[in-house]
């Protein structure tokens, strides 16, 4: 992706953590003369080193399936907002000023390999459980439901990794602007209710 050094994100755990936060991607695989892709929520684990690796599972008849040994991209998309040229102290002083939208992706590259076998399979849906269970008063647990229907559920998907390659992060807010712009955007986005992306320009930015 285009991505200017003033927004580059190379910290791997910086973007181990939008991951895990923002954990529903976009796997996209080339296939024939166009590509497939499907949205799915998705686990980033650390190993191997540096980069990690992805799993999840898609169901079985989702063309992606036949994709065992591609190249797969998995985009993701943290907090986004539209900026208003009104926020800047430049628009006041100059008027040469232009809307823009802020936003964190991230773009994970690897060799998708897929599995079947029902323990593999049973262990991996259990993991994303627990992981967006976590949290509730009551969380539920794979095994609340009946043994023999899980069972059947499990038959109709199939599990896959994605040791990555290459991963590359994209934090572009407003680093561009100079600090009475950028302060005006805080305060934009506060009086709108979008405090995470103020959070997120105020905070820790990416190494240049």
């Amino acid at each position: 992706m285009y991505n200017p050094p003033a927004f580059r994100e190379d910290r791997i755990d910086r973007l181990h953590a939008m991951m895990r936060a923002q954990p529903l991607a976009n796997l996209v695989i080339a296939a024939g003369e166009g590509f497939e892709a499907s949205p799915l929520p998705l686990l980033i684990d650390p190993e191997p080193a540096p980069l990690g690796t992805l799993s999840g599972h898609i169901a079985r008849g989702n063309p992606l399936a036949r994709g065992d040994g591609a190249m797969a991209l998995a985009i993701f998309m943290g907090p986004d907002a539209y900026v208003t040229p009104s926020w800047y102290a430049t628009k006041r002083e100059t008027g040469r000023v232009v809307p823009t939208w802020n936003y964190v992706t991230i773009h994970a590259e690897g060799r998708l390999r897929f599995f079947d076998d029902p323990a593999s399979l049973l262990a991996l849906v259990k993991r994303l459980t627990a992981r967006h269970e976590a949290g509730r008063a009551a969380p539920w647990a794979v095994e609340d439901a009946p043994a023999d229907f899980i069972a059947a559920q499990l038959k109709g998907i199939v599990g896959f990794t994605l040791a990555l390659t290459r991963l590359e992060g994209k934090w572009k807010m407003s680093q561009n602007r100079p600090p009475a712009d950028r302060a005006g955007v805080i305060a934009g986005l506060g009086e709108a209710g979008r405090a995470e992306i103020a959070s997120l320009i105020g905070g820790d930015q990416p190494e240049t």
